[in-house]
Protein backbone atom coordinates (compact mmCIF):
# COMPACT_ATOMS: atom_id res chain seq x y z
CA UNK A 1 0.00 0.00 0.00
CA UNK A 2 1.34 3.39 -0.99
CA UNK A 3 1.82 6.33 1.35
CA UNK A 4 -1.17 8.14 -0.17
CA UNK A 5 -3.38 5.07 0.26
CA UNK A 6 -2.27 4.72 3.86
CA UNK A 7 -3.08 8.36 4.52
CA UNK A 8 -6.49 8.09 2.83
CA UNK A 9 -7.27 4.92 4.76
CA UNK A 10 -6.37 6.63 8.01
CA UNK A 11 -8.58 9.63 7.22
CA UNK A 12 -11.50 7.35 6.37
CA UNK A 13 -10.98 5.36 9.55
CA UNK A 14 -10.90 8.52 11.64
CA UNK A 15 -14.10 9.79 10.03
CA UNK A 16 -15.98 6.59 10.80
CA UNK A 17 -14.54 6.51 14.31
CA UNK A 18 -15.66 10.08 14.96
CA UNK A 19 -19.09 9.26 13.53
CA UNK A 20 -19.39 6.34 15.95
CA UNK A 21 -18.45 8.60 18.87
CA UNK A 22 -21.14 11.11 17.86
CA UNK A 23 -23.64 8.31 17.39
CA UNK A 24 -22.84 6.84 20.80
CA UNK A 25 -23.50 10.19 22.49
CA UNK A 26 -26.98 10.32 20.96
CA UNK A 27 -29.27 8.66 23.50
CA UNK A 28 -32.21 8.22 21.14
CA UNK A 29 -29.94 6.69 18.50
CA UNK A 30 -28.54 4.19 21.01
CA UNK A 31 -32.09 3.46 22.18
CA UNK A 32 -33.09 2.77 18.57
CA UNK A 33 -30.08 0.49 18.10
CA UNK A 34 -30.99 -1.43 21.28
CA UNK A 35 -34.65 -1.70 20.20
CA UNK A 36 -33.67 -3.06 16.79
CA UNK A 37 -31.23 -5.54 18.35
CA UNK A 38 -34.03 -6.76 20.63
CA UNK A 39 -36.41 -7.04 17.66
CA UNK A 40 -33.86 -9.04 15.66
CA UNK A 41 -33.38 -11.32 18.66
CA UNK A 42 -37.12 -11.91 18.87
CA UNK A 43 -37.31 -12.66 15.14
CA UNK A 44 -34.35 -15.06 15.16
CA UNK A 45 -35.46 -16.95 18.27
CA UNK A 46 -39.21 -16.77 17.57
CA UNK A 47 -39.75 -20.58 17.64
CA UNK A 48 -38.29 -20.72 21.16
CA UNK A 49 -39.82 -17.49 22.49
CA UNK A 50 -43.37 -18.06 21.31
CA UNK A 51 -45.35 -19.94 23.99
CA UNK A 52 -47.70 -21.51 21.41
CA UNK A 53 -47.74 -22.54 17.78
CA UNK A 54 -48.89 -19.37 15.95
CA UNK A 55 -51.12 -21.41 13.63
CA UNK A 56 -52.60 -23.76 16.23
CA UNK A 57 -56.30 -23.23 16.87
CA UNK A 58 -57.09 -23.86 20.52
CA UNK A 59 -60.54 -24.68 21.91
CA UNK A 60 -59.91 -24.79 25.65
CA UNK A 61 -56.99 -23.56 27.77
CA UNK A 62 -56.91 -24.22 31.51
CA UNK A 63 -60.64 -24.92 31.49
CA UNK A 64 -61.49 -21.62 29.74
CA UNK A 65 -62.71 -21.17 26.18
CA UNK A 66 -59.71 -20.13 24.10
CA UNK A 67 -61.55 -18.29 21.33
CA UNK A 68 -61.43 -14.50 21.84
CA UNK A 69 -60.04 -15.02 25.33
CA UNK A 70 -58.90 -11.84 27.06
CA UNK A 71 -55.24 -11.41 28.09
CA UNK A 72 -54.42 -13.75 30.99
CA UNK A 73 -51.59 -15.79 32.42
CA UNK A 74 -52.32 -18.52 29.86
CA UNK A 75 -52.33 -16.09 26.93
CA UNK A 76 -50.58 -12.83 27.79
CA UNK A 77 -52.01 -11.01 24.76
CA UNK A 78 -55.24 -12.97 24.50
CA UNK A 79 -56.44 -15.07 21.58
CA UNK A 80 -58.26 -14.37 18.33
CA UNK A 81 -61.57 -15.69 17.02
CA UNK A 82 -59.88 -18.90 15.90
CA UNK A 83 -58.31 -19.63 19.28
CA UNK A 84 -54.79 -18.73 18.16
CA UNK A 85 -52.42 -17.15 20.67
CA UNK A 86 -51.92 -13.45 19.82
CA UNK A 87 -48.52 -13.18 21.50
CA UNK A 88 -47.12 -16.10 19.50
CA UNK A 89 -48.45 -14.60 16.27
CA UNK A 90 -46.98 -11.18 17.08
CA UNK A 91 -43.59 -12.76 17.81
CA UNK A 92 -43.59 -14.74 14.55
CA UNK A 93 -44.94 -11.70 12.68
CA UNK A 94 -41.68 -9.89 13.43
CA UNK A 95 -39.93 -12.31 11.07
CA UNK A 96 -42.28 -11.57 8.21
CA UNK A 97 -42.14 -7.78 8.65
CA UNK A 98 -38.34 -7.67 8.92
CA UNK A 99 -37.83 -10.00 5.96
CA UNK A 100 -40.08 -7.95 3.69
CA UNK A 101 -38.67 -4.58 4.83
CA UNK A 102 -35.01 -5.61 4.53
CA UNK A 103 -35.45 -7.38 1.18
CA UNK A 104 -37.44 -4.44 -0.21
CA UNK A 105 -34.64 -2.12 0.93
CA UNK A 106 -32.09 -4.28 -0.90
CA UNK A 107 -34.20 -4.12 -4.08
CA UNK A 108 -34.49 -0.33 -3.80
CA UNK A 109 -30.71 -0.02 -3.29
CA UNK A 110 -29.95 -2.26 -6.28
CA UNK A 111 -32.12 -0.05 -8.47
CA UNK A 112 -31.67 3.40 -6.94
CA UNK A 113 -27.90 3.50 -6.46
CA UNK A 114 -26.87 2.60 -10.04
CA UNK A 115 -29.52 4.87 -11.61
CA UNK A 116 -28.66 7.76 -9.30
CA UNK A 117 -24.94 7.24 -9.96
CA UNK A 118 -25.39 7.35 -13.72
CA UNK A 119 -27.65 10.40 -13.57
CA UNK A 120 -25.26 12.33 -11.35
CA UNK A 121 -22.05 11.33 -13.13
CA UNK A 122 -23.01 11.54 -16.81
CA UNK A 123 -25.55 14.37 -16.68
CA UNK A 124 -27.08 15.47 -19.99
CA UNK A 125 -29.78 13.31 -21.54
CA UNK A 126 -29.02 10.44 -19.13
CA UNK A 127 -29.75 12.70 -16.17
CA UNK A 128 -32.85 14.10 -17.89
CA UNK A 129 -34.24 10.63 -18.59
CA UNK A 130 -33.64 9.24 -15.10
CA UNK A 131 -34.89 12.44 -13.43
CA UNK A 132 -38.05 12.27 -15.57
CA UNK A 133 -38.62 8.68 -14.45
CA UNK A 134 -38.11 9.66 -10.81
CA UNK A 135 -40.58 12.53 -11.13
CA UNK A 136 -43.17 10.27 -12.78
CA UNK A 137 -43.01 7.78 -9.90
CA UNK A 138 -43.11 10.58 -7.33
CA UNK A 139 -46.25 11.96 -9.02
CA UNK A 140 -48.26 8.86 -8.06
CA UNK A 141 -49.39 8.16 -4.49
CA UNK A 142 -46.93 5.65 -3.04
CA UNK A 143 -49.46 3.11 -1.76
CA UNK A 144 -51.55 3.32 -4.93
CA UNK A 145 -48.49 2.61 -7.07
CA UNK A 146 -47.54 -0.42 -4.94
CA UNK A 147 -51.11 -1.73 -5.09
CA UNK A 148 -51.07 -1.41 -8.87
CA UNK A 149 -47.82 -3.37 -9.15
CA UNK A 150 -49.09 -6.11 -6.80
CA UNK A 151 -52.32 -6.33 -8.79
CA UNK A 152 -50.42 -6.61 -12.09
CA UNK A 153 -48.12 -9.31 -10.70
CA UNK A 154 -51.26 -11.16 -9.53
CA UNK A 155 -49.41 -12.91 -6.73
CA UNK A 156 -49.76 -11.54 -3.18
CA UNK A 157 -46.93 -13.71 -1.81
CA UNK A 158 -44.00 -12.35 0.16
CA UNK A 159 -41.64 -12.25 -2.86
CA UNK A 160 -44.07 -10.17 -4.89
CA UNK A 161 -44.76 -7.84 -1.96
CA UNK A 162 -41.14 -6.86 -1.29
CA UNK A 163 -40.46 -6.69 -5.04
CA UNK A 164 -43.37 -4.29 -5.55
CA UNK A 165 -42.34 -2.10 -2.63
CA UNK A 166 -38.71 -2.05 -3.79
CA UNK A 167 -39.76 -1.10 -7.33
CA UNK A 168 -41.38 2.05 -5.94
CA UNK A 169 -39.18 3.03 -2.98
CA UNK A 170 -35.90 3.29 -4.96
CA UNK A 171 -36.60 6.85 -6.10
CA UNK A 172 -35.59 8.54 -2.84
CA UNK A 173 -32.30 6.61 -2.78
CA UNK A 174 -31.69 7.51 -6.43
CA UNK A 175 -32.17 11.21 -5.65
CA UNK A 176 -29.70 11.13 -2.79
CA UNK A 177 -27.14 9.19 -4.84
CA UNK A 178 -27.56 11.54 -7.81
CA UNK A 179 -26.95 14.61 -5.68
CA UNK A 180 -23.81 13.08 -4.16
CA UNK A 181 -22.36 12.04 -7.53
CA UNK A 182 -23.04 15.48 -9.00
CA UNK A 183 -21.05 17.11 -6.19
CA UNK A 184 -18.17 14.63 -6.38
CA UNK A 185 -17.67 14.18 -10.12
CA UNK A 186 -15.64 17.41 -10.41
CA UNK A 187 -13.26 16.60 -7.54
CA UNK A 188 -9.54 16.37 -8.23
CA UNK A 189 -9.23 12.67 -7.51
CA UNK A 190 -12.02 11.91 -10.00
CA UNK A 191 -10.28 13.98 -12.67
CA UNK A 192 -7.07 12.09 -11.90
CA UNK A 193 -8.76 8.71 -12.40
CA UNK A 194 -10.11 9.92 -15.76
CA UNK A 195 -6.65 11.14 -16.80
CA UNK A 196 -5.02 7.76 -16.21
CA UNK A 197 -7.73 6.06 -18.25
CA UNK A 198 -9.61 3.99 -15.65
CA UNK A 199 -12.90 2.42 -16.83
CA UNK A 200 -16.06 4.37 -16.03
CA UNK A 201 -17.51 1.59 -13.88
CA UNK A 202 -14.33 1.62 -11.78
CA UNK A 203 -14.55 5.38 -11.29
CA UNK A 204 -18.23 5.17 -10.38
CA UNK A 205 -18.28 2.25 -7.98
CA UNK A 206 -14.74 2.17 -6.59
CA UNK A 207 -13.72 5.80 -6.28
CA UNK A 208 -16.95 7.83 -5.98
CA UNK A 209 -19.50 5.44 -4.46
CA UNK A 210 -17.59 4.83 -1.18
CA UNK A 211 -17.75 8.59 -0.52
CA UNK A 212 -21.54 8.58 -0.95
CA UNK A 213 -22.29 5.69 1.40
CA UNK A 214 -23.12 7.78 4.47
CA UNK A 215 -26.21 9.59 3.10
CA UNK A 216 -27.32 6.47 1.21
CA UNK A 217 -27.17 4.38 4.40
CA UNK A 218 -29.13 7.03 6.28
CA UNK A 219 -31.81 7.21 3.58
CA UNK A 220 -32.13 3.42 3.44
CA UNK A 221 -32.44 3.15 7.22
CA UNK A 222 -35.09 5.85 7.42
CA UNK A 223 -36.95 4.16 4.57
CA UNK A 224 -37.28 0.84 6.41
CA UNK A 225 -39.90 2.30 8.74
CA UNK A 226 -41.99 3.45 5.78
CA UNK A 227 -41.65 0.04 4.14
CA UNK A 228 -42.90 -1.71 7.29
CA UNK A 229 -45.95 0.58 7.34
CA UNK A 230 -46.53 -0.09 3.64
CA UNK A 231 -46.37 -3.85 4.14
CA UNK A 232 -48.80 -3.61 7.04
CA UNK A 233 -51.13 -1.46 4.93
CA UNK A 234 -51.02 -3.96 2.06
CA UNK A 235 -51.82 -6.83 4.41
CA UNK A 236 -54.64 -4.77 5.95
CA UNK A 237 -56.15 -4.30 2.47
CA UNK A 238 -55.71 -7.98 1.63
CA UNK A 239 -52.82 -7.59 -0.83
CA UNK A 240 -49.97 -8.68 1.44
CA UNK A 241 -49.48 -11.87 3.40
CA UNK A 242 -52.47 -14.22 3.20
CA UNK A 243 -54.18 -16.13 6.02
CA UNK A 244 -53.15 -17.88 8.16
CA UNK A 245 -49.73 -16.14 7.99
CA UNK A 246 -48.91 -14.23 11.21
CA UNK A 247 -48.74 -10.78 9.60
CA UNK A 248 -49.17 -7.72 11.81
CA UNK A 249 -51.23 -5.87 9.20
CA UNK A 250 -53.42 -8.89 8.58
CA UNK A 251 -54.02 -9.29 12.32
CA UNK A 252 -55.12 -5.66 12.58
CA UNK A 253 -57.41 -6.12 9.59
CA UNK A 254 -59.04 -9.22 11.12
CA UNK A 255 -59.25 -7.72 14.62
CA UNK A 256 -60.58 -4.25 13.83
CA UNK A 257 -64.16 -5.56 13.42
CA UNK A 258 -64.07 -6.78 17.03
CA UNK A 259 -63.05 -3.46 18.55
CA UNK A 260 -66.67 -2.34 18.89
CA UNK A 261 -67.57 -5.52 20.80
CA UNK A 262 -64.78 -5.14 23.36
CA UNK A 263 -62.16 -7.58 21.99
CA UNK A 264 -59.53 -4.85 21.68
CA UNK A 265 -56.45 -7.03 22.14
CA UNK A 266 -56.60 -8.68 18.70
CA UNK A 267 -55.80 -5.41 16.89
CA UNK A 268 -54.00 -3.52 19.66
CA UNK A 269 -50.92 -5.68 20.19
CA UNK A 270 -49.87 -6.05 16.51
CA UNK A 271 -50.44 -2.29 16.15
CA UNK A 272 -48.09 -1.69 19.07
CA UNK A 273 -45.52 -3.99 17.44
CA UNK A 274 -45.66 -1.91 14.23
CA UNK A 275 -45.30 1.32 16.21
CA UNK A 276 -42.32 -0.08 18.14
CA UNK A 277 -40.52 -1.20 14.97
CA UNK A 278 -41.08 2.02 13.01
CA UNK A 279 -40.03 4.12 15.99
CA UNK A 280 -36.84 2.08 16.44
CA UNK A 281 -35.74 2.50 12.82
CA UNK A 282 -36.59 6.21 12.88
CA UNK A 283 -34.46 6.69 16.00
CA UNK A 284 -31.59 4.81 14.35
CA UNK A 285 -31.92 6.68 11.06
CA UNK A 286 -31.99 10.10 12.75
CA UNK A 287 -28.96 9.14 14.82
CA UNK A 288 -27.02 7.98 11.77
CA UNK A 289 -27.87 11.18 9.92
CA UNK A 290 -26.60 13.32 12.80
CA UNK A 291 -23.48 11.19 13.28
CA UNK A 292 -22.48 11.01 9.61
CA UNK A 293 -23.16 14.66 8.79
CA UNK A 294 -19.80 16.37 9.31
CA UNK A 295 -21.53 19.76 9.36
CA UNK A 296 -23.02 18.82 12.73
CA UNK A 297 -19.60 18.02 14.21
CA UNK A 298 -18.96 19.98 17.38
Amino acid sequence: MTEDENRDSGVTGNLWHEAWLRFRRNRLAMLGLFMIAALLGVAVFAPWLAPWDPLKQLVWTEGIKAKLAAPSTAHWMGTDAYGRDIMSRVIHGSRLSLQISLLATVVSLLIGVPLGAMAGYFGGWVDDLISWLINVIFAFPFMLFVLAIVAVLNNPGMIMVFTAIGLVSWVSIARVTRAQFMSLREREYVEATKAIGLPTRTILFRHILPNTLAPVIVQATLGIGSIILTEAGLAFLGFGAQPPAPSWGLMISDGQQYLATGQWWWALFPGMAIMYTVLAFNFLGDGLRDALDVRLKR
